[in-house]
């Protein structure tokens, strides 16, 4: 279908991946927007208003391959989700931890 993005299955997330992309100051606060639900990535902003847009959506990109959002096509725009129920049966307790941190 045009417009999907690669995402890995469950199986493939890896617990380094996933570090590494919530490790980022303006990746971990796009990943704690989403943890209210989902939002059109034209509504999803990062902490500094001043980022270009080829650095959000190499944010995007990152939280996406390393198994912490989807990036799914919506229409004409793109919806975000934070994959909760994916990362929660990996690793128990990792996502609320780091969120409330």
């Amino acid at each position: 279908m045009p417009g999907d993005l690669p995402h890995p299955e469950r199986s493939e997330i890896q617990l380094t991946d996933v570090l590494f992309a919530l490790s980022d100051p303006e990746r971990l606060a796009i990943t704690r927007q989403l943890a209210d639900g989902p939002l059109d990535m034209a509504a999803c902003h990062a902490t500094d208003p001043n980022l270009p847009k080829s650095t959000k959506s190499h944010f995007m990109k990152v939280l996406r391959e390393a198994g912490v959002i989807r990036n799914e096509p919506n229409g004409r725009r793109r919806m975000l989700t934070l994959r909760r129920d994916d990362l929660d049966a990996l690793f128990p307790g990792l996502l609320e931890s780091v969120l409330r941190s």
